[in-house]
């Protein structure tokens, strides 16, 4: 009888403990099943900015029979260049030299000098800098010839200023299609399992995309795509 009763006990703990971790395996395997359960979708964020940095580069040149000649008729074009500006209201330190090339070709046994004269303009004040750019054609009345790729360049330099706002309002974007989704399928969004911020692009606000006339407008369009995974519940 004793060894009845000890058989029965231990038959019965058994039986317990059998039916608890098949409890506890089965909603393991259910939690798990619930834990994978996830939807990636992509939030996007935009946002219209004006470049804060105009840097114009002018190249101009002059060709004689003698260097000194050349190098006068370049020097008559940069203070003709300096005035332009200087009217416009730019201090004389926004406009730099930055390049000088003097080459020489000899046609007939007559040897001609061209002097070549890089100015760059650079500045923080885009409204002055646009202003320049619509009466450029005065520095063509003043005799200056301007050379192929002489042109503004606008550029927006405040981009980490506006990146965590801009990925936060992505994200938020991304909850919202994944909440969506949510709703259809009948579950709930829980928490982010992944995300990845996508590239950001700076491109012109109006008309086309990226790639040319980009540069050319002080009127940008800042666009970012995140992709994250939402756990559903």
């Amino acid at each position: 009888m004793p060894n009845s009763r000890a058989l029965l006990a231990s038959s019965a703990i058994l039986a317990v403990g059998v039916v608890a971790g098949g409890y506890l395996l089965g909603d393991g395997l259910t939690r798990a099943r619930v834990a994978d359960r996830s939807v990636t979708v992509r939030g996007l964020a935009e946002r219209e900015v004006t470049a804060d940095l105009a840097t114009w580069t002018i190249a101009y040149s002059a060709t004689a029979a003698n260097l000194g000649s050349a190098q006068a008729s370049v020097d008559r074009d940069t203070s003709s260049i300096r005035a332009f500006f200087g009217d416009l209201g730019f201090p004389e330190d926004a406009l730099q030299t930055t390049g000088v090339n003097v080459s020489t070709y000899t046609q007939n046994g007559i040897t001609n000098y061209t002097v070549r004269q890089r100015m760059t303009l650079r500045t923080n004040d885009i409204e002055r800098a646009e202003r320049a750019v619509r009466n450029q054609f005065d520095l063509v009345r003043r005799g200056v010839v301007l050379e192929e790729g002489s042109g503004m360049s606008y550029t927006f330099t405040r981009l980490n200023d506006i990146k965590p706002e801009m990925v936060a309002e992505a994200t938020r974007d991304a909850r919202a299609a994944a909440q969506q989704f949510a709703n259809d399928s009948g579950t709930g969004v829980g928490g982010i399992k992944q995300a990845t911020q996508g590239y950001f692009s700076i491109d012109a606000r109006d008309g086309d995309g990226g790639g040319w006339g980009v540069a050319e407008t002080p009127y940008k369009k800042v666009r970012v795509v995140t992709t994250v995974d939402f756990y559903l519940r």
